[in-house]
């Protein structure tokens, strides 16, 4: 009788064990593979950059460009829907979130020189092709790296990335007049646009219900800018922002004559860039499509499912 119940027990057993072997094991194996993110630094550019990476090693890469104040951080809701089908990387750049952040007077804190960092991350990684997702500061830097690597760039997603001066709001008065007169006065009047109050206006403004904000984002941001030194390295990158204005006409330019497939993912209530500049995408590029959401600034903390789900459709309709 005993040996009876247990060749009964054993048979049970190993039918439990075929219905999990057949039905989760692979289901989490195939999470694990696609969705778990890693957490890596590399040299480039003589400086340690630290990025967040997941996703097959063998799928379509998107390189994910962050911007000010934030990190690699702003990505964590997007990496894990991106995941899911393409290998996905996200740098934090010099002065932000975990990359090294060396000091105003000993580091050139401009766009030409994020880009130069960027450029030997890209190839270092040694990065063939891949897909562009720019976001505020991300937009100049990455649109610098696309016009330096035209025969790389399988598409751009631009998320609140301005290239069009009708894209600026009012907001940028007092950095307009930094630009025209970088006096000491006009820098020292800017710090306050480094603190928590404005750090908080940027991600609060636009946003219909401010329940859905992670205060963790905000605050690991003012974290980084009230490090010592950081405020200056910020001002110094607010100053040569010009620049990247200067290069408008340039990346519109890049839009008219390579056509690049583009998508412009926008928060139509961020106080900075206006749906204008989403819309001026689609003047220079007739493979530009523009998406608004009902958010502002720091659209992925309220949109990331709906922002994640356009970029899918996006990258499924580029040459691979």
């Amino acid at each position: 009788m005993f040996k009876k119940h247990l060749f009964i027990t054993l048979i049970f057993m190993t039918g439990i064990s075929s219905v999990f072997s057949q039905q989760i094991t692979p289901i989490k194996n195939n999470h694990m593979k696609n969705s778990a993110i890693h957490y890596n630094n590399i040299k480039a550019n003589s400086l340690n950059i630290f990025y967040r990476e997941a996703g097959p090693q063998d799928a379509p890469i998107i390189l994910l460009l962050h911007g000010y104040p934030t990190s690699s951080f702003m990505f964590r809701n997007l990496i894990p829907i991106l995941a899911t089908k393409y290998h996905v990387i996200a740098p934090d750049l010099p002065g932000f979130g975990y990359s090294d952040s060396p000091a105003y007077t000993e580091f050139s804190y401009t766009f030409d020189n994020l880009a130069k960092t960027m450029q030997a991350f890209v190839d270092t990684l040694k990065l063939k092709r891949f897909a562009l997702y720019i976001f505020d500061y991300g937009a100049p830097t990455g649109l610098r790296l696309a016009l330096a690597n035209q025969e790389k760039i399988t598409g751009i997603i631009s998320q609140n990335g301005n290239a069009y001066e009708e894209g600026l709001s009012t907001a940028w008065s007092g950095m307009q007049q930094y630009w025209k007169d970088p006096s000491k006065e006009n820098r020292e009047a800017l710090r306050d646009f480094v603190s928590i109050k404005m750090t908080r206006f940027q991600y609060e403004t636009g946003v219909e219900d401010l329940s859905l904000l992670e205060p963790e984002a905000y605050t690991l941001d003012q974290h980084f800018l009230d490090l010592p030194g950081h405020v200056d390295i910020q001002l110094d990158l607010m100053l040569d922002y010009r620049t990247n204005v200067a290069l408008y006409p340039k990346f519109q330019a890049y839009f008219r004559d390579k056509k690049p497939k583009l998508l412009a993912v926008w928060g139509n209530k961020d106080p900075f860039f206006l749906p204008a500049g989403a819309e001026g995408y689609k003047k220079d590029n007739p493979n530009a499509t523009v998406k608004f959401y009902n958010t502002g600034h720091f659209a992925l903390e309220t949109h990331a499912h709906e922002i994640g789900e356009d970029v899918l459709n996006f990258m499924n309709s580029l040459d691979k």
